[in-house]
């Protein structure tokens, strides 16, 4: 499934560490390892030893030579390694100062607009040359190797000020904030979840800055993301942040219910895409060029409007902060720097030699003074002041150009962000992939399947399973209407596995009979039937409840063939599988929980379109026997599959519905004012009208408040 280009990162601890890379070199060979990134915890676990501070995320890639890589930038800080290099510092006025100079220096000058600089090194092993080169009164050639840069280039390094005197060698000066920022190392030791960083909501969750930078150094926007562990849905919600397209898989329905309510309650920014007039319009001011748009040509005189040139194709990225990165390459090819230092000579060399004149010196540019002696007469104060002063405007010109001309690195991670609009999740659904096969004998069975029905703790399943049901009894959508069980024990029978007897309201005792799922699987109609079948042989019971996991969609009609038998479907809480000890924390409420089947009409239009009104929920009343119809308030969202291929069920259409002021609460989670006419399409108990199914049925969804769900499907006829 992987893309040649794409990564996988999986993060462990270190116990586990070098098991995990032999699997991982195994699986991608070890030459597709891309680096091994440490990542520091919350706190240290106690230990006898050394206690453990760091998780790691091992990185490797399908195919490194063609890796996709966007390098993160983090700002420099004092404590990086090679700053304690930079110890000179420029001055506002242009005086370059030692460390011991500068500390002796006026405290007002110090803090207005000092620059950190390092004298670097200008020489390298490989040509352009070793030529001479006349600074400041003598000549200077490498000792060993090279000059970085040919005789054109080492000019204009001359004319910008690049270039100091070192010892009996030159040396190139690099300001601290010609790149202000550092390639992001392989050491996070500020990920962690803190009260200064991010806060920790969920029990299971990956901190969001780990996702964030695994996601941004490898995947661009509109990419696609896999991640088989949902948990608190950390991935999904950080790659809807980013723009990622993602798939995120779990077996418990309660970490799903969790990252759907997570993502659907979640804010966003609205970023820049560039893509987009807005963003065409950004890319234009930050880089001084005119729009693709504004260049098209005119047809019949008039220019086409900017919106003719974008699709807003997120695949085409974020209008990101750029960094300038001012290189010694950038300042030598920057032809600009000859003019702009020729237009302003012919005004500075005029001056020179009128103040050498009125002083009666021969002072080279680099030998005039700072400071105007105060013995020289106002002639030549006024000169030299002046001098300095168009010096100095110069300089700054030449500083605008370099920093104009000079490389820049993307700011992957800090796209340009429109203030006035506000994001949510984009459309999303929650599927389920079940097993529906029917495997007679352990010859049909896959062997680690047989094994582990051959295994001593097998039938724990189902023991659990009945002790759990026997507690909490079953519960409908309604508080106070529970089914109790007054007894409940195991039955030696084929589809059944226990049976017992509760009394209605009205003291009235029922025979109940019990048939349970399997444990990884879907209850499916012939499950239904044939437990159907045993029930009413002999005495006979008057109910049975079939408890699964999930059902197949035909469930509910089977479930009504059977006359006086009752047939219940309870829908058993993932929560069951985490354990006893577990169960006693979170409580044994809504284990098994009924939920009757949508009560809509599909209604043809005249124009031959159909379109379906949901009236409410057929609940069972366990205690009293009856169904009866509840209103649209019990139902949280609905869905429609409007062409059902009796395999999976895709969301054509979602509609919203509830007691209460929903778009207010939108309103307010939002922060915005929302667009009545387009939420009133949403907030609905009548559907759009759609076209006639092709396979000749639709399926209706419902999700009541709880998260509980049905399915039923509505045959109709074809298109």
């Amino acid at each position: 499934m992987l893309t040649e280009s794409g990564s996988v990162f999986v993060q462990i601890g270190d116990e586990n560490l070098h098991l995990v890379r032999s699997v991982l070199d195994e699986v991608f060979g070890s030459s597709n390892a891309v680096s091994i990134i440490t990542i520091v915890k919350t706190s240290a676990q106690e230990d006898l030893l050394l206690p453990s501070v760091c998780d790691y995320l091992l990185w490797y890639a399908k195919n490194k030579e063609h890796l996709k890589y966007r390098p993160i930038w983090l700002e420099k800080s004092s404590e990086d390694a090679g700053s304690s290099e930079y110890t000179r510092v420029e001055l506002p006025d242009g005086r370059r100062l030692s460390p011991s100079a500068y500390a002796n220096t006026d405290a007002r000058l110090r803090s207005e607009g000092a620059r950190l600089y390092r004298q670097d090194n200008m020489v390298s092993q490989r040509p352009p040359g070793d030529f001479p080169v006349e600074f400041e009164g003598g000549t200077f050639q490498p000792i060993t190797g090279y000059w970085k840069t040919g005789t054109t280039g080492m000019g204009r390094l001359v004319r910008a000020l690049r270039i100091e005197r070192r010892g009996k060698m030159l040396s190139y000066v690099r300001f601290w904030d010609d790149f202000s920022v550092r390639p992001m190392a392989n050491f996070w030791p500020d990920s962690r979840f803190s009260s200064r960083a991010e806060d920790k909501t969920y029990v299971v969750q990956t901190a969001a800055r780990v996702i964030e930078r695994c996601m941004l150094m490898s995947t661009d926007p509109g990419d696609l993301l896999l991640d088989p562990t949902c948990g608190s849905g950390t991935t999904a919600y950080v790659a809807e942040h980013w723009g990622r397209r993602w798939i995120t898989i779990d077996t418990s329905r309660v970490a799903l219910a969790l990252a759907r309510t997570r993502l659907m309650t979640a804010r966003y920014p609205y970023y820049l895409l560039a893509d987009s007039p807005e963003g065409e319009r950004k890319e234009a001011e930050i880089t001084g060029t005119v729009p693709v748009a504004a260049s098209l040509p005119r047809h019949g005189g008039v220019k086409p409007p900017l919106q003719t040139a974008t699709s807003d194709d997120i695949k085409k990225g974020f209008v990101c902060k750029r960094v300038p990165h001012v290189t010694l390459k950038s300042i030598a090819n920057n032809e600009e720097i000859d003019t702009i230092h020729a237009k302003w000579q012919e005004k500075l060399e005029p001056l020179r030699a009128d103040l050498n004149k009125s002083l009666k010196k021969s002072w080279q540019e680099w030998e005039i003074t700072r400071e105007a002696d105060a013995a020289w007469p106002e002639k030549a104060k006024k000169l030299h002041a002046e001098w300095w002063k168009l010096r100095r405007e110069r300089q700054k010109e030449i500083d605008e150009s370099i920093a104009r001309h000079a490389d820049t690195e993307l700011l992957y991670d800090q796209p340009f962000e429109d203030s006035k609009r506000v994001r949510v999740a984009g459309p999303f659904t929650v599927e389920s992939l079940s097993p529906r096969r029917a495997l007679s004998t352990d010859d049909d069975r896959p062997a680690t399947e047989s094994a582990a029905r051959r295994d001593p703790a097998a039938g724990q399943f189902e023991t659990m399973i009945l002790e759990n049901l026997k507690k909490a009894g079953v519960q409908n959508t309604i508080k106070n209407e529970r089914l109790t069980f007054d007894s409940l024990e195991p039955y030696p029978g084929v589809y059944l596995h226990a049976a017992g007897e509760y009394t209605e309201k009205g003291s009235k005792a029922r025979r109940v009979a019990v048939s349970i799922g399997p444990e990884h699987g879907t209850v499916g109609p012939e499950q239904v039937k044939e437990a159907a079948k045993e029930a009413v042989q002999g005495i006979g019971f008057d109910t049975l409840i079939v408890c699964g996991f999930y059902f197949d969609p035909h469930v509910s009609e089977e479930a009504k063939r059977y006359g006086k038998l009752t047939v219940l479907t309870a829908r058993m809480n993932y929560d069951l599988t985490m354990g006893d000890e577990l169960l006693k924390k979170t409580g044994a409420g809504n284990l098994f929980v009924l939920y009757g089947e949508p009560d809509i009409d599909v209604n043809p239009q005249k124009d031959g379109k159909l379109a379906v009104k949901i009236k409410g929920v057929d609940v069972y009343d366990p205690t009293t026997g009856q169904v009866r119809s509840h209103d649209t308030n019990e139902i949280a969202a609905w869905f429609i599959d409007t062409n059902y291929n009796g395999e999976s069920f895709f969301v054509r259409h979602a509609y919203f519905t509830g007691a209460g002021d929903p778009y207010e609460k939108l309103k307010r989670a939002l922060r915005a004012e929302i667009d009545e006419a387009a939420w009133s399409a949403l907030y609905s108990t009548v559907s759009r009208p759609f076209d006639p199914p092709k396979t000749g049925k639709i399926a209706v969804k419902v999700i009541n408040h709880y998260g509980d769900e049905v399915l039923k499907v509505y045959p109709v006829a074809r298109k």
